[in-house]
């Protein structure tokens, strides 16, 4: 991951920790590799207590204006506690790759 990408998602990082609930961020996809073309969006991973439709949307939107001010898209991958730990989401294809191969932030 460049620098740039680091402070990018430190920033947003900081953010939703302040407003949220925040249990796990991690940085995958070809950001997290380093192999980004310069305008690929960033996949962000992030793990809450819980989660409502109400709690998403907050956590799209902060995604948002921390990727309007960086100029890059941000996309997020949102779960909750409870389905990493007790749905068949666990054992998905892309969370065991986000655990393998993501950049904790």
């Amino acid at each position: 991951m460049t620098e740039n990408d680091y402070e990018i998602a430190r920033e947003l990082k900081e953010l939703l920790a302040v407003r949220f609930d925040l249990i796990d961020f991690r940085v995958f996809g070809s950001r997290a590799r380093g192999d980004a073309e310069n305008d690929a969006d960033m996949d962000v991973f992030i793990e809450v207590e819980s989660l409502t439709p109400e709690l998403k949307e907050k956590i799209h939107e902060s995604t948002w204006l921390v990727g309007f001010k960086n100029f890059i898209v941000i996309s997020p991958l949102i779960v909750s506690r409870f389905e990493l730990e007790q749905t068949s989401l666990r054992s998905s294809t892309i969370i065991l790759n986000i655990m393998r191969e993501g950049v904790a932030v």
